[in-house]
């Protein structure tokens, strides 16, 4: 099985998840937790990086629609950054862009926050 890790920093009251390595149906459930935690500690100001993320399954892309209502209906936001192209194209094919934001740099999603 491959290594997933999930590395998260708090700046000025936007939480930031560095998601590592292969994000499947098994380590999933581990970007759940994660987006839970925080969802239940009333941390709605998220941005996920993708930055060294190397595949995501349909299981991954699912972990996000189950949680961007939630922040969204508290005045929060689930922002994606950071994507290589390979990655970028499996959420555009299946039309995550009309969902959700997705910029290019970490520093762009943070901003938009402001």
């Amino acid at each position: 099985m491959e290594d997933f890790s999930i590395k998260n920093r708090e700046l000025q009251g936007i939480d930031i998840l560095y998601l590592d390595g292969f994000l499947d149906a098994h380590t999933s459930v581990e970007l759940e937790k994660a987006l839970d935690n925080l969802i239940s500690n009333d941390k709605y100001k998220i941005v996920v990086n993708f930055e060294n993320l190397t595949y995501i399954s349909s299981a991954g892309l699912g972990v996000f629609m189950a949680f961007i209502e939630t922040a969204r209906n508290n005045s929060g936001d689930i922002k994606l950054c950071s994507m290589s192209e390979k990655i970028y194209n499996i959420f555009d094919m299946l039309g995550f862009p009309i969902l959700f934001e997705i910029y290019k740099e970490e520093n762009s999603a943070i901003e938009k926050f402001s």
